[in-house]
C-alpha cells in the first residue's frame, strides 16, 4: 500500500508539460455466455466477422467477432471471464439507419423489438432498463432526434444488445477524426448532404460548381456537431 502511495506522489510531482496523453482506444468487450457453440452459431448468423477461434485441449477456448464497421470486438469463450452467463446488458450497437438494421436481423432469422424511444420526462417503468431508464415507449423518438431511437436483441443467453441510431453527433464528439462506419453510413451521409445542397442551391439560386467542397463541409460539421452550413 505504501508503495502505491508513494508511486501517486512521484506521478503526481511530473508536470503536466512533460506528460503526452497516450491513446486508450477501447477494442474488447467479453460476453458471458454457457454454450460456446450455440453462441457462435447465433453471431455468425447476425452476419459478423469471425476473427478467431481458438482452443487448448478441453478447458479453454477464446472465439472473437466483430460487428461490420466496429472498432470493437467481442470475445467469448471457456474460462475467459467468471461472469454468469446472459449478465451483459447494456451493450449498444451504434447505426446511422435504425429501420434498416433491424431489418436486417429479422431477414437473418433473429428476433428483435419493435422500434422504441424514452418517455419524456418518465424514467421509470417495467421495461428491461437502458439509457433512458426502464420505460419503453413504442415507436421511434417523435421529433426524429438522433440519439433518441431503439430496438434491442438478445443472445441465446440474454445478454442484450441494442441499436441506437445516430444520424448527427453532439458538439465535441468528434474531433479532427472524421470517418464512418461502413460503406452503408457512408452514403446515408452522402443521401443526407445531397438533399441538403439541394436546398441550398434554390435558396442561391444557382448551381454550384464547388459542390464538392460543401458536401464536405457539411458531413464533417455534421459528425462533429457543428452548426451545418446554409
Amino acid at each position: 500500500m505504501a508503495s502505491s502511495v508513494q508511486e501517486v506522489s512521484s506521478n503526481a510531482a511530473v508536470s503536466a508539460a512533460s506528460v503526452k496523453q497516450v491513446d486508450m482506444k477501447f477494442e474488447i468487450v467479453v460476453i458471458p455466455v454457457s454454450d460456446v457453440g450455440r453462441a457462435k452459431e447465433f453471431y455468425t448468423k447476425l452476419g459478423w466477422r469471425l476473427d478467431a477461434d481458438f482452443a487448448k485441449g478441453n478447458d479453454y477456448r477464446v472465439i472473437q467477432f466483430t460487428p461490420p464497421g466496429s472498432g470493437c470486438s467481442i470475445i467469448f469463450g471457456k474460462n475467459v471471464t467468471a461472469a454468469a452467463p446472459g449478465s451483459a446488458k447494456g451493450l449498444y450497437l451504434i447505426v446511422a439507419d435504425l429501420a434498416a438494421a433491424r431489418s436486417e436481423l429479422l431477414f437473418r432469422g433473429v428476433a428483435v423489438s419493435e422500434i422504441f424511444h424514452g418517455g419524456a420526462d418518465n424514467y421509470i417503468g417495467s421495461d428491461e432498463p437502458y439509457l433512458f431508464g426502464s420505460n419503453r415507449v413504442p415507436g421511434p423518438d417523435p421529433a426524429q432526434s438522433s440519439y433518441r431511437s431503439f430496438a434491442s436483441f438478445q443472445d441465446p443467453d440474454g445478454n442484450e444488445w441494442l441499436f441506437q441510431e445516430i444520424t448527427t453527433r453532439l458538439p465535441g464528439r468528434v474531433a479532427g477524426d472524421t470517418s464512418y462506419a461502413s460503406t452503408t453510413d457512408l452514403v446515408s451521409a452522402l443521401r443526407r448532404a445531397a438533399a441538403a445542397h439541394g436546398k441550398h442551391e434554390e435558396r442561391t439560386g444557382q448551381a454550384d460548381a464547388n459542390w464538392y467542397d460543401w458536401y464536405a463541409l457539411y458531413m464533417v460539421r455534421e459528425q462533429s456537431g457543428e452548426p451545418l452550413p446554409e
